[in-house]
């Protein structure tokens, strides 16, 4: 068997396998992302599509009539979450020392700007590892290259940050929910994204770990709304029956209640975004 059919066989293998073990921590990391796609996908049904909202824009944004710019009352919103000052490479940095400030932030991307400190770009490892693939292989594109090919082959010909850059830069109002934030981020595949104010300028930079934590309330915050649910819900001689638990987005309900009653309640909960499962442990009440 040649090392091609080794490597298909492996593959096979690993395809027919659906019942490997995890690697440790694997569940709790899918029941995360499971809460987070579901507050994103909550947020964006919310408040319609992101194109139709100013406050978080992939430019350039395509027409539409905007409704209010200001958020509703409790939602977070980015400039509460993102890292201030913001890293940025200005952009007649030579990319040599693209490369040196990537490795010292540890960011796999960083905004570029002009000397107004406006956005003109976003630059990345990416980037940079064309242009040493370039310089390395001489590398050139061959009569039928494809578009994407021979633009690549242009910007690896250049030299500082504006040579290299991935331009224009989508960003982020520091008005903008972080739900608008998310849906823009997990659109646009990006870790990172520049905030910046109205005219362009860099003001922070939001990371998507801090959108995915701003997002998933904890455990405390799931309980108060189950609880109000149980408020609202039942009779208040049947309010004290209900004992309620939440342990990573699991609501687990014990206790006595009306089967009919029950059900109400049930459904309410299961609408709750960060809700990954409801346990209904309640006996039937009077």
């Amino acid at each position: 068997m040649d090392a091609h059919e080794n490597l298909s066989a492996q593959s096979e293998a690993r395809r027919q396998a659906p019942d490997r073990r995890w690697s440790p921590g694997e569940t709790t990391r899918q029941d995360v992302l499971l809460r987070y796609l579901g507050a994103v996908a909550a947020a964006a049904a919310g408040h319609g599509a992101l194109a139709e909202r100013p406050a978080a824009t992939a430019r350039p944004a395509p027409p539409s009539p905007p409704p209010s710019p200001f958020p509703e009352p409790g939602q977070p919103v980015v400039r509460e979450v993102m890292d201030v000052p913001a890293a940025h490479i200005r952009a007649d940095l030579p990319y040599r020392d693209i490369a040196r400030v990537l490795a010292r932030e540890q960011a796999g991307a960083l905004p570029v700007v002009d000397a107004e400190d406006h956005v003109v770009g976003v630059v990345s490892e990416s980037d940079l590892l064309a242009k040493v693939a370039f310089e390395a292989s001489g590398h050139r594109p061959g009569p039928i290259g494809g578009l994407r090919e021979r633009r690549l082959h242009g910007k690896a010909r250049g030299e500082t940050a504006a040579d290299l850059m991935t331009s224009p830069a989508i960003t982020v109002l520091p008005g903008a929910t972080v739900a608008e934030a998310a849906w823009l981020a997990a659109l646009s595949r990006l870790k990172r994204m520049p905030v910046t104010d109205r005219e362009g300028r860099l003001v922070g930079v939001v990371r998507r770990d801090a959108l995915l934590q701003a997002l998933l309330r904890d455990d405390a915050g799931i309980r108060a709304e189950v609880e109000a649910m149980v408020e609202a819900t039942c009779p208040p001689a049947d309010r004290d029956a209900v004992q309620v638990a939440v342990h990573d987005g699991i609501v687990e309900l014990t206790g006595r209640m009306p089967a009919a009653t029950a059900r109400r309640l049930l459904a309410e909960i299961e609408r709750i975004a960060d809700v990954i499962e409801v346990k209904n442990l309640l006996g039937p009440g009077t």
